[in-house]
């Protein structure tokens, strides 16, 4: 009799684990997510952002087995097997197993900054690591021990990171399951609409750790889904009514993006701690199982190395006294201090459905060049002013993702139907895609920065872009007093007997 293992969640509650997964669960490589932070830098900004990547992929598993079975109870004729719900589960507990230090940060921003490689993925990373983990701990007998093969590897692998490069079939590209069972690939991730039991995670323990509210249901979300045929595929779709539900899910993601993940403190805190890794790169070296020493940047090529990588480097840095890493240390010790990088200002373009038509080198020279204009005396360094592009969308750019969903009716179940936005609600978003900028100074000096916010304010004018808003008080609109309220409203009056027809609809309602 296989003994399972009862975990406690402040999300999820009780759950139990295959033995199989805590097989895996009590590895080194594994038990290295105990010490990545979920939400990155956001600690930093948000005290209760405490949690990490190793809670997170207990609850993906528990919730890709949640699906896998729901599905398997209520549509037997889709032959899903334990062996499937098995391969599932395992995906959802390795597919973070790549991340690196400070999560989204190590691939988004340290990587790209040190090597120029922007195509590294954390998914990469995690399929390597699932390999040397089976590898290195001899699961590969307790796998199969389980019933579990190489085909049942790569199914896994595949949920992960995608089919790999050189599967020559056009038709169908994945090798682990065939194409009936195709529907099994939406539940880890998603690359169809992005509706995915690691969302469904992130969005509950985020917003439970963040303490920000959530109207977006899972668990009821789950018990609508159903696979049907679309199209010759087999997808997995949800009830009529559950459209609005699809909405709130994206909408939480933005918001989440909006309030958290690219909050100005928190990409002010990226840019110092990638400066000081970036500057303690060519000097700390990490060991692998052959005994040779690698760069940061270099142990995502070797998994014995990359094992011993987390976010514990920051402290590496900071407590270090080796003389090389002095200049690093002090970008830390000013974070520290939160003596942090000043922030300038965040604008967008006027017409919001426009993209961004320079890149952050050009504005950032742009700036400096008005910032020259505006007072010829000052010193400024371009190298000083950091230009940050946001894209705010709801996860496929400026597509709407509910468009790529398909729907049931109570009355034809099994018929798989597309809902259109414009069934659903006029008030629903027109635009799914907007992009800002955010400046930056690295130095705190008031005068400087003064002189930047203005070359920036000059920018926006010049180049079709809003006002800025600097985070100022006294730059924010505040709500009018009760005199001008009465002024406003005698203005009103006196406008409407004139026969001047006003239009009150707040267009920017999303």
């Amino acid at each position: 009799m296989m003994e399972y293992k009862v975990f406690n969640d402040p999300v999820h509650g009780h759950f139990e684990v295959h033995p199989l997964l805590v097989k895996i669960i009590d590895t080194p490589q594994f038990q290295r997510l105990r010490y990545i932070k979920q939400l990155g830098t956001c600690y930093f900004v948000f005290p209760g952002a405490s949690h990490n990547r190793f809670e997170h992929s207990l609850g993906v598993e528990f919730l890709a087995g949640e699906l896998a079975r729901q599905l398997q109870r209520r549509q037997p004729d889709c032959m899903i097997e334990d062996r499937d719900v098995l391969c599932v589960e395992i995906a959802g507990l390795c597919h973070d197993l790549g991340h690196g230090p400070f999560s989204h940060f190590f691939d988004g921003v340290f990587i790209p900054l040190v090597t120029g490689n922007r195509d590294w993925k954390h998914e990469h990373a995690s399929v390597k690591m699932f390999e040397y983990l089976v590898e290195v701990n001899d699961l590969e007998c307790e796998f199969q021990r389980y019933g579990l093969f190489s085909d049942d590897l790569t199914f896994i692998k595949e949920q992960i990171a995608g089919p790999s490069e050189n599967c020559g079939n056009i038709c169908w590209p994945y090798k682990g399951r065939p194409k009936e069972k195709g529907f099994l690939y939406e539940i880890v991730a998603n690359k169809r609409n992005g509706i995915d039991v690691d969302k469904w995670d992130y969005f509950a323990r985020d917003c439970h750790h963040l303490g920000i509210k959530t109207s977006f249901d899972h668990n009821r979300f789950m018990k609508f889904a159903r696979v049907l045929e679309v199209n010759g595929s087999l997808q997995i779709c949800s009830r009529d009514k559950e459209v609005g539900s699809c909405y709130d899910m994206f909408y939480t993601r933005n918001v989440l993006h909006r309030r958290a993940y690219q909050h100005k403190n928190t990409k002010i805190i990226e840019f110092m701690i990638s400066e000081a890794m970036l500057l303690a790169n060519e000097f700390i070296r990490i060991t692998n199982k052959d005994g040779k020493e690698l760069k940061i940047s270099e142990t995502i090529h070797d998994m014995s190395a990359y094992t011993k990588l987390n976010d514990t480097i920051f402290h590496q840095i900071l407590y270090s006294s080796d003389e090389r890493l002095r200049e690093a240390r002090e970008i830390l010790v000013r974070l520290e201090r939160r003596e942090l990088y000043r922030f300038i200002g965040q604008t967008k373009p006027v017409k919001q459905e426009e993209t961004l038509k320079y890149s952050e080198e050009e504005i950032r020279n742009k700036i400096t060049e008005f910032a020259r204009s505006c007072s010829p005396s000052v010193s400024l360094n371009p190298s000083d002013i950091i230009v940050n592009t946001v894209r705010y969308d709801y996860g496929m750019r400026n597509a709407n993702p509910v468009d790529h969903v398909r729907f049931y009716e109570k009355s034809n179940p099994d018929q798989a139907i597309h809902v259109r936005q414009s069934q659903v609600s006029a008030m629903l978003p027109r635009t799914f895609c907007e992009q800002h900028i955010q400046v930056y100074y690295k130095k705190r000096d008031v005068e400087d920065a003064a002189v930047i916010a203005q070359a920036f304010q000059k920018f926006c004018e010049n180049y079709e872009m809003l006002p800025p808003k600097s985070g100022d008080p006294e730059s924010v609109e505040m709500t009018p007093d009760r005199s001008q309220l009465q002024r406003d409203a005698a203005s009103s009056h006196l406008s409407d007997r004139a026969g001047i027809k006003r239009n009150i609809f707040d267009q920017s309602l999303r």
